[in-house]
């Protein structure tokens, strides 16, 4: 039986800037030298924004392979993305394949400052142009929203000519650039992903798919063995759709200021999804069975087609493969049909990833969460407070907007999946209105304080056990569950820190979205984070300091919160202290435990505000909006 992996990297890569093509080089080379035989991989890369940067990148990076793939598998290296490799083993001293060592570094050092130069001068050298027919592409008019379908074969595994150094047959290597025009809908990623799948099946339509994000590299060898032990296994291997993988980052500071890892949610709760066998898609370091993203309902009877590499690729040669793929991929194509519905991956929403996992799942295919002690995949993490809030509204937002389409897991997964997936589904699906009791918490126990009204049972009060309990047990409960899924106690309270900023932040102003969308007053965005940083912000970042630096609306409203508990604090503390028969003590003490718990919390709001003075503080413009509206609240009537 001859079993062929398709690999595919996609991605909506617009700015060869703000995704440097040596970021995505290194998730191509990973992936290529994985432990599988190289003639059964074929590597996919989705461009988006059809930059001839990108394209020269991924050519720089196939005869870069033809070095990189024997050296991995020989010395059996670890990660084998060159990036991180070199980062890890930074000196040869110690190493007994030295002289290979620095070979196999000069080389890539080489072609990274080969294609960094192309990016800093936008020119690619004329010499490099003639050496391959696919520059003609740009000899039109391309730009990053308005250009023809691009598909370029740039290795070919069928030709026993293309072999790396060990005379061993090279991975196919594929660039593909959908066609994109103003005036055409483009449905965002969930676009480009389609678009893929089709391309990967006119050329070699394997049997199992990775969807892999361009910011993430392959940390893992044998992951496509251990993927395929859940796929093939005799008695419950035919009804598995996927297996996700969890999101591991490998730029995270000791204690994760900015909450990025999510230890609970990964070693907890997405786990407990997998377990009713409803793993999440979390839309990259997924292998999915071909068959199922094209609409294919489970069936008992059902036992996969392992044997299905396209016959029409044999004979033709690399130009027809290239235009007849093209056709597959023209702004034109998806009309009519039902790509995006009942095919491929769902339209309509910035999270497309759970709605297709969901819909895949109530046509009766099971999905299983898989995380192994050592990633198999990692990426880059949000390193800055700005592009992390970013990246939850867009998220919080998409995820809302499941719940208000037909989507919704109670309504279309009702008798399709086990209620308990349902609702836990909704656990992720409803970030957004969370926002609402958050906002009460840190703004109106504060008000009151200031205007001494208890909102809280006495401390004399039986009743004020019951809160205390709730407080105490919460508390001690989730710093346990932290401990035990591999986080730290600086880590638990780092992540308490940004749910209350992101709840107060990007999932409010979600919520607004939201709305404003379902009413049909806007529509869908999809905002790209940035992946390159100054050389400040990443010194501030390493040494676990905020980074603000913006005048984001986001940042008035953290920084008002934040005053706000720090005057009801202060004020609050002295009617406390001042009161000479001690009921504003029996009244009020749990208002000002609260308060002082958000001032705790907000340490570093304060610092940015009043005490630092680098470019990542909060500019002064948010400060005097703060202020403003702290006095409009505190003037406010309180009943």
């Amino acid at each position: 039986m001859l079993l062929i992996v398709n690999l595919s990297r996609t991605g909506s890569l617009t700015d060869p800037k703000m995704e440097p093509p040596t970021l995505v080089i290194n998730t191509v080379l990973s992936v290529l030298s994985y432990n599988y035989p190289t003639e059964k991989l074929c590597v996919y890369l989705s461009d988006d924004g059809g930059s001839e940067f990108t394209f020269y990148a991924l050519l720089e990076a196939s005869r870069f392979a033809k070095y990189w793939i024997p050296f991995c598998k020989k010395f059996n290296v670890e990660p084998r993305s060159p990036e991180a490799y070199f980062a890890l083993y930074s000196d040869v001293h110690g190493i007994k394949y030295g002289q290979e060592w620095l070979e196999i570094k000069k080389l890539y050092e080489e072609m990274k400052n080969r294609i960094e130069s192309a990016v800093a001068t936008a020119e690619i050298p004329v010499e490099i142009k003639k050496q391959h027919k696919g520059f003609s592409e740009w000899n039109l008019e391309v730009a990053k929203n308005d250009h023809q379908s691009i598909v370029q074969i740039i290795t070919d595994g069928r030709d026993i000519n293309a072999v790396d150094n060990d005379g061993c047959r090279l991975p196919t290597m594929v660039y593909m650039s959908r066609e994109k025009r103003p005036q055409q809908l483009h449905n965002f990623k969930a676009g480009a992903l389609n678009a893929l799948l089709r391309v990967s099946s006119e050329i070699s339509n394997a049997p199992f798919i990775l969807l892999l994000d361009c910011d993430m590299y392959a940390n893992n060898a044998d992951s496509i063995r251990e993927a395929l032990c859940f796929f093939l296994d005799e008695k419950y291997g035919p009804e598995i759709a996927y297996v996700q993988h969890p999101q591991g980052y490998n730029n995270l500071t000791k204690d994760d200021i900015y909450g990025n890892e999510c230890f609970v949610i990964n070693a907890v709760e997405l786990a407990g999804l997998g377990g009713y066998g409803a793993a999440l898609f979390c839309g990259t370091g997924c292998f999915h069975r071909r068959e199922c993203l094209f609409g294919r309902k489970y069936s008992k009877d059902y036992r996969g087609h392992w044997n299905i590499e396209s016959q029409k690729t044999i004979d033709r040669s690399i130009k027809e493969l290239e235009e007849s793929a093209k056709t597959l991929i023209s702004c034109s194509y998806e009309k009519g049909t039902q790509w995006g519905k009942e095919m491929g991956l769902i339209y309509g929403c910035p999270v497309e990833d759970i709605a297709t996992g969901l819909a895949v799942q109530c046509r009766g295919w099971k999905s299983i969460y898989y995380n192994p002690e050592r990633k198999d995949f990692l990426g880059v993490a949000p390193n800055t407070l700005d592009t992390a809030l970013i990246q939850h509204k867009r998220w919080s937002e998409g995820l809302f907007q499941i719940f208000f389409s037909k989507y919704c897991p109670f309504i279309y997964g009702h008798g399709k999946i086990h209620l308990g997936a349902q609702m836990a589904y909704c656990i992720y699906l409803l970030w957004a209105p969370f926002s609402f009791p958050t906002l009460y918490y840190v703004t109106v126990p504060p008000l009151c304080l200031l205007h001494g009204i208890p909102l809280f049972p006495k401390v004399s009060s039986l009743w004020f056990l019951a809160f205390a309990y709730v407080f105490i047990a919460k508390n001690v409960y989730s710093i346990v569950e932290a401990l035990r899924s591999g986080s730290t106690l600086k880590a638990w309270w780092y992540l308490q820190r940004m749910w209350l900023i992101r709840r107060i932040t990007s999932y409010f102003f979600a919520f607004f979205d939201t709305i404003k969308r379902q009413l049909g007053l806007s529509e869908t965005e999809f905002a790209l984070t940035d992946k390159v940083i100054t050389d400040d912000v990443s010194k501030r970042y390493e040494q676990e300091i905020m980074e603000f630096g913006s005048a984001s609306i986001m940042y008035t409203v953290l920084a008002t919160s934040a005053l706000l508990n720090f005057l009801s604090l202060v004020w609050g503390t002295k009617r406390v202290v001042m009161d000479r028969h001690s009921k504003a003590l029996d009244q009020l003490i749990s208002q000002v435990i609260l308060s002082g718990i958000l001032v705790l919390i907000n340490l570093p709001v304060y610092q940015a505000l009043f005490i630092r003075s680098d470019k990542g503080h909060i500019p002064s413009s948010v400060m005097f909006k703060s202020f403003f509206l702290l006095a409009l609240a505190c003037l406010m009537p309180i009943y």
